[in-house]
């Protein structure tokens, strides 16, 4: 049986009286890629924000490589790392200098060739002395990708990763996180809106629903369960739900 290196239990997130988050508990296996799925405001985001310790839950636990991320935040973070179309970087730095700089806060060892690596993953590198302010938004979510690789980390949190990307760029995208999963290495949690993707992509769904999870398993077996063709319908008949 494969290791669980993410555990969330009953975590719960309130804001102003507002729920965001209620009661979900999930586990994530090593080399497992973990498709989360919701309209939006179901929770995605607020459930991201407090794997990475960014938020803290109102209830809850979360265990990280066996750890409990309230008392071992420093050591997890230099293990996993985030992408989202939805960060920024500092305008004024050039890529390279960006990539340094988080080299530098990971410890990463032989950085120089790390960064080139990373580079070289998502077609960056003649981008490397251009200002940040000066890319496009497809090529600043391939800096966002490379900055989440920059580390080796065991754990990658992806938020809608290639939502900016071009067709070309973000099927190369998928080809590498599916390679990388079976090398069985690195184990990642990934919310899209492209549900061809996440069909695709991922070996469970975790589908959100104001917060709460309302289905949980692979693919056809989240299809099966609200009689669809594909995640696409089911996505479309539940959000449509929630509009009536």
């Amino acid at each position: 049986m494969s290791e669980t290196v993410l555990q969330a239990r009953g975590l719960t997130k309130t804001f102003n009286g507002l729920t965001a988050v209620s009661e979900l508990s999930f586990s994530l296996k090593a080399g497992e890629i973990l498709g989360v799925l919701g309209p939006n405001g179901a929770g995605k985001t607020t459930l991201i924000h407090m794997l990475l310790g960014l938020t803290s839950p109102t209830s809850g636990e979360i265990f990280v490589l066996g750890r409990d991320l309230r008392r071992h935040r420093e050591w997890i973070l230099q293990q996993v790392n985030f992408s989202s179309t939805y960060i920024s970087m500092p305008n004024s730095l050039r890529v390279v200098e960006c990539l340094r700089i988080f080299a530098r806060l990971y410890g990463v060892d032989n950085r120089e060739r790390r960064i080139d690596e990373v580079m070289a993953m998502f077609e960056i590198s003649d981008q490397r002395r251009k200002l940040v302010r000066n890319l496009s938004s497809g090529q600043r979510s391939r800096l966002y990708l490379a900055k989440a690789f920059i580390n080796r980390p065991r754990i990658l949190f992806l938020d809608e990763p290639t939502a900016s990307l071009d067709p070309d760029i973000a099927d190369k995208t998928r080809r590498l996180l599916t390679e990388v999963k079976r090398g069985g290495d690195l184990s990642i949690l990934y919310t899209s809106h492209n549900m061809r993707e996440m069909q695709e992509l991922s070996d469970r769904i975790l589908f959100l629903r104001s917060g709460r999870k309302i289905a949980e398993g692979r693919p056809d077996e989240v299809i099966s369960r609200f009689r669809g063709d594909d995640l696409e319908e089911v996505f479309l008949n539940l959000a449509r739900e929630d509009d009536g």
